[in-house]
């Protein structure tokens, strides 16, 4: 049930991140975008989720432990994103958000973060390397 993965961004020079994918119980509530999942890191014990700071939505990392997520009697849909393969890269829709993607700057280092442009500006498609 639990997989761990690499998410790389596709880009040089970049530090891959081990996430936890985790899928959503109930499909019933979703659209057909991808693939319901929850993203847990280990190290420290966290899980994203998105949330609204004024009128942008934003991507955060909250305390806790992904499996809290799986088992919940609902979606937490705050948490859910729905992941679309296309060959050997991912991408990653918020459920709360539609058409808000994660992405990574392209240039630089910065942290993840959530926008509209899919593949344009930013790298929005990841590359994941199951690890076991």
């Amino acid at each position: 049930m639990d997989t761990q993965k690499h998410l790389i961004p596709r880009k040089e020079q970049t530090v891959p991140v081990t996430v936890t994918l985790l899928p959503c119980q109930y499909l019933e509530n979703h659209e057909v975008r991808g693939d319901p999942m929850y993203l847990g890191l280990k190290k420290p014990t966290c899980c994203l989720f998105c949330t609204k700071e004024g009128e942008q939505p934003v991507l955060q990392l909250k305390e806790g432990n992904i499996m809290e997520l799986y088992r919940h009697r609902g979606p937490v849909t705050s948490s859910i994103f729905y992941h679309k393969k296309s060959g050997t890269t991912s991408t990653f829709e918020s459920a709360a958000f539609p058409g808000w993607f994660i992405a990574v700057c392209s240039k630089g280092s910065c942290p993840l973060f959530l926008t509209q442009e899919l593949g344009k500006t930013h790298i929005t498609d990841f590359e994941m390397i199951v690890v076991h």
